[in-house]
């Protein structure tokens, strides 16, 4: 019987890439592997943690002392623990948790390796894939060169590193062979991609070298910044029909005042233009972005703003964190957590509430209209897929009864004929 490791993944789909890379390269060391799984009786277990805001590391370390007392309960054997989190605060959750057994950095797979007596396998690239087999993550670059006042992230992966262009296209083309059909691009910052290694922006270029790999079907943009945002990028967009019309682009506020705190780079009105834009060389595109509140020295009227941005803009897709005090971070440094809490989490869940409303609307302009669906999986007497308009995990999904068989990982064009302020139905 082959000894079994549960690799439990907390945090973002970065992440999720790492994690899934470390899983085969432990099945590739003899070892079973299992990927998050409830009652598991893996006898090792492997945490790869979140550091970047208060709730994400109060998750891991809860996580964590869950392992160690299942350790303690003679369940599992070995605990060890890796990624942002330990990355950051090894050496004191070291003395605050003694019931693991190792500690390793973010990417320290070949530390994970050498604890367990095997050795890595540096030529080795491939995943252990655990999203349904329709869909994967590609990570394009890894770390960050903002210097973004409230991030901690550049404290754990370091500066942005590009992956090699080639690499990237090998990666997709072998994922498209193994019969997914969705790529959804991911990296701290992905319109950076290519400056370092190559002295210009070339994602425009990938994602059209990724649109004409056999088997992509749907390719969909994660994670852009504002400030150079690369504008060729939407050329693409409007040329190649499986690149979605969606870009996730986080803006986090709108006021000169808030944007000049946060060191993003941008004031409100380049932030408004970007948007317009977007929208004006991409027609019919859903924008999901993510908006901070709380931010030290975020005053009534700022928020205000806020409120009006969200309602004028109209994303189609919006998510709010309330600000979070991180050590080692310009904000720590240099301002004071000013904004009670109870006033952050108020701030977002007014804001929230503004964006139900708007994202009812957009699904309301759905009704009668033939969308084409990818079918995600199915749940009893139903099955979920998404329009191009959504990400897995963050956005609406749409609902079909199972009353004819549909294929998992397959797409169908179907009517919507009822929605909700979040999802949408079809008969």
């Amino acid at each position: 019987m082959k000894q079994k490791v549960n690799v439990i993944n907390l945090g973002c789909s970065k992440n999720l890439v790492d994690a899934e890379l470390l899983m085969r390269q432990l099945e590739r060391a003899g070892y079973g592997v299992e990927a998050d799984a409830a009652g598991s009786t893996a006898e090792i277990v492997v945490l790869n943690t979140c550091g970047f805001i208060g709730d994400a590391k109060e998750e891991s370390i809860d996580a964590i002392l869950e392992q160690v007392e299942r350790k303690q309960s003679g369940v599992v054997k070995r605990v060890f623990v890796m990624g942002c989190l330990s990355q950051r605060y090894a050496s004191e959750l070291k003395q605050e948790i003694p019931g693991v057994d190792a500690w390793f950095g973010k990417f320290d797979w070949k530390g994970i390796l050498a604890e367990l007596g095997k050795q890595y396998d540096e030529s080795s690239h491939e995943r252990h894939l655990t999203t349904p087999s329709h869909y994967a993550y590609l990570k394009i670059s890894e770390g960050c060169d903002r210097t973004c006042s409230y991030c901690a992230i550049p404290l754990m992966t370091g500066r942005h590193a590009s992956r090699e262009f080639g690499e990237i296209t090998r990666e997709a083309a072998a994922l498209a062979g193994s019969g997914v059909k969705e790529l959804l691009v991911v990296a701290q910052d992905t319109t950076c991609y290519g400056i370092d290694l190559y002295g210009k922006n070339r994602l425009a270029a990938l994602i059209d070298h990724l649109a004409g790999i056999p088997g992509v079907e749907w390719i969909r943009i994660h994670y852009a910044y504002p400030a150079g945002f690369p504008w060729e990028l939407l050329d693409v967009m409007r040329a190649r029909p499986n690149v979605c019309n969606y870009l996730d682009i986080a803006l986090q506020h709108c006021t000169d005042h808030m944007l000049g705190l946060m060191r993003r780079g941008v004031t409100g009105g380049q932030t408004r233009e970007l948007v317009r834009r977007v929208r004006q060389e991409v027609p019919g595109i859903a924008l999901r972005t993510t908006l901070m509140t709380g931010h030290p020295g975020e005053t009534a009227a700022d928020f205000r703003e806020m409120l009006s941005f969200v309602k004028e803009m109209k994303f189609e897709r919006l998510g709010v964190f309330p600000y979070s005090h991180e050590e080692g971070t310009y904000c720590h440094a240099h301002y004071r957590d000013d904004v009670p809490t109870r006033t952050k989490r108020a701030r977002a869940a007014r804001v929230m509430e503004c964006q139900r409303q708007l994202s009812a609307a957009f699904n309301e302009r759905l009704l009668g209209q033939r969308v084409r669906v990818l079918i995600d999986r199915q749940e009893g007497d139903t099955y979920v897929g998404r329009t191009e308009f959504d990400s897995p995990e963050v956005d609406p999904e749409v609902i079909v009864p199972a009353t004819r068989p549909l294929a998992i990982g397959a797409f169908h064009e179907l009517t919507v004929t009822s929605v909700d302020d979040y999802d949408i139905y079809v008969a």
